[in-house]
Formats: structure tokens, sequence, C-alpha cells
């Protein structure tokens, strides 16, 4: 394994870390927990020492799966990270909502303290202000006592975003959605965050999925190498100066190995250097739907991410009509139910356009 410095902390951390929303479905539904912790063993025996985790990923067991596979190993010999924000803890800005929270994390991790402790999933510039201003003063407590070692947050904004968060000069790290089809929009947020000695963690580095459901359209990425596709998303990726680890959500033993593959050999360069490169190959979009489902809420019980993954399929050229109708068998009539509330655009951490995109498929081929 590749190991990396975390921003200007004394930790060394795996390039490849693993996300902990990615256990088997139906292992989790069945309650059959260790099934699903034999996948982070696995993970650690092959050198990742990163694991992620938070509330409500897989059913709001990841937490409890997670900790009862890490319990059995040195708690010196991993970094975990876990997740809390506003709605998290009931939209209350109270110290005893934020310390419940954190206490029920450490008691399903089976820890004493957690490494890392994100402001999660901040969407913009404003909402990354007004949790700081409520939640901040929570998390340096929390870190006063033990229970936190370093405060970071996880956000969605893009790179002149990212560089006003950055500059706050608040946190050790951040994560963020990085990826061969986003990394121009994110560029000058990765780099303000590495010359300010931060950590910097990529999730999405496959693109939710699309990168490797589309192999042809980036096979450019695994040219003059012995990788997939696949693979070579991540080392992409991972092999950014910048980027210090690179988040991997890993359902099999065999999704591991493919992970620490693709770093097996790494070289980092400057995000400069790289994007200097890859200007001018394959496709570049900031507008594709990575498949989050924060907007499944709507109200007409319209599900809002097929339709959103089968116009991705639009805009990668493809017939996205045949997406729905062969791959999730759901009819585009149905989007023509689309009341137009805004609710699922309020979630949707790309801040895409939903409501149209849904009108436009109603209309049908």
């Amino acid at each position: 394994m590749y190991y990396k410095q975390y921003g200007n902390t004394d930790m060394k951390v795996s390039a490849i870390g693993m996300g902990c929303m990615r256990y088997d479905d139906e292992d989790v539904k069945a309650e059959r927990f260790e099934e699903c912790s034999e996948i982070v063993l696995y993970a650690h025996e092959k050198g990742i020492n990163y694991f992620d985790t938070a509330p409500f990923y897989c059913n709001d067991k990841s937490e409890i799966i997670t900790g009862m596979a890490l319990s059995q190993l040195p708690r010196d010999s991993y970094y975990i990270s876990s997740k809390t924000n506003l709605g998290t803890i009931g939209g209350k800005s109270t110290r005893d909502a934020f310390r419940s929270r954190l206490e029920t994390t450490l008691s399903r991790l089976k820890v004493d303290y957690l490494d890392f402790y994100h402001l999660w999933c901040v969407l913009n510039l404003d909402s990354f202000e007004s949790q700081c201003e409520s939640l901040y003063g929570f998390f340096e407590e929390a870190k006063s006592e033990g229970l936190i070692r370093n405060i970071v947050f996880s956000s969605h904004m893009q790179g002149n975003e990212l560089e006003d968060a950055v500059a706050a000069d608040r946190f050790k790290g951040m994560l963020i959605g990085y990826n061969a089809l986003n990394y121009r929009f994110r560029q000058t947020g990765i780099t303000a965050a590495y010359e300010k000695g931060m950590g910097v963690v990529v999730m999405n580095p496959l693109g939710g999925g699309l990168i490797p459901n589309n192999p042809k359209t980036f096979e450019y990425l695994a040219e003059g190498t012995d990788l997939t596709v696949a693979q070579a998303a991540l080392n992409f990726v991972a092999s950014h100066k910048e980027i210090t680890i690179t988040l991997a959500g890993c359902t099999t033993k065999e999704h591991v190995d493919d992970a620490c593959k693709a770093v097996e050999h790494l070289k980092e360069r400057p995000a400069r250097e790289i994007f200097e490169e890859y200007e001018n190959k394959g496709v570049a979009l900031n507008n594709l739907c990575t498949g989050c489902a924060y907007c499944k809420h709507c109200p007409k019980n319209i599900d809002i991410p097929k339709y959103m993954d089968a116009y991705n399929e639009k805009l990668l050229g493809n017939n996205m009509f045949d997406r729905l109708k062969y791959h999730w068998g759901i009819p585009s009539e149905m989007a023509a139910e689309c009341i137009k509330c805004g609710k699922c655009e309020k979630l949707c951490t790309q801040h895409l356009p939903i409501i149209d995109r849904l009108g436009e498929i109603s209309k049908g081929a």
C-alpha cells in the first residue's frame, strides 16, 4: 500500500481509504453484520488504514458494522472518521443534541475518540458559514476533551467556494467529490487546501459508478497501463499530489483488491500537470448525477435517482429512454407527476435542475 502524510499532522494514511457505505445490501437487511465486517478486516490486512463512515449509511448500520470489525484490531493501526451536521441532530443547534450524536457514534464504533469528525454535507458557502456558527464551538469542546482528534468538513462546493472555506482556517482537512469528470471545477479548492496544510480526502472517485459503467467513454484513463478503467479512475485521483486519500466504496474483497492495485505503482504529480495532460481528453461534465440519492424524498414518490441516472445517459451521448425501460423498468410518463415543489433540488448536493430534467423525460422519446 502507498501511504501519504495527512496535511500538517503526523498521520501516515493509506492512499486508498475504505468508504463504509457500500456494505452488501442483502447482508445488511438480513443483519449478517459479521460477513460485512470481513470486508473491513480484509481491507486492513491489505494495508488500508483509513475508514470513513457516517450515521444513516447502510440503513443506519454502517457505524455498527465498522465498529464490530475495527474493535478486533489495535486502535493505533487505523484511523476512523464519521460525520454530523444540523440534520443528523434533528436541526437542534444545542450542545446536548451534538453530544448525543457524537456519543452514539463513539459507542457504535467502539472507540474512545474519532480521528476525524466532519461537519457534514455542506452544500454551499452560506450553509458552511451558518453551520460553523451553530456547531463549530461544540466540535472544539469535544476536541479539547479528547473525543475528536481532528475537526474536518465534508463539502459539495465548487472550487471558488472551497477556497473561501479553506481560508476560514478552522479545519484540518476536507472531504470532497472529485473525479475524472469534475476535476476542472474543483482544482482551485484542492490546491488551496494543500497549500494551507490541510488533508484532502476524495469521495466519488468513480463518479457514482458512471466511469466504470461507461468503459469506452473513459478508456483514455487506462491508456498505457495494465489497469482497468475503474482502477485507472482511482489512480487518476490518487496521483494528485494535493489529494491525500481516495475513498473506495467496497462491497466485496475483489473491490478491495481492485482499489489496492490502482495505487500499486502510484506516482504523485501536481494537479496543474494532470490538468494540462487531460485538458483535451475525454469528457468534463459537472452536471452528471452521482447517485447519492439525497433527493429521494419526493412527495409524489417519483424515484428521482433512477430518472437522473437515465438522464446521465443522455449527457454521455446515449439513449436515456432505453436506460429507463430496459435497466430500471420504469415509465418515462411517471416523471410528469412532478409538482415542482422544489424539495429535490434543495436536497441535491450538485444543485442539478431536476425539475427541468423530469419535464424533459416526461415528454418521452
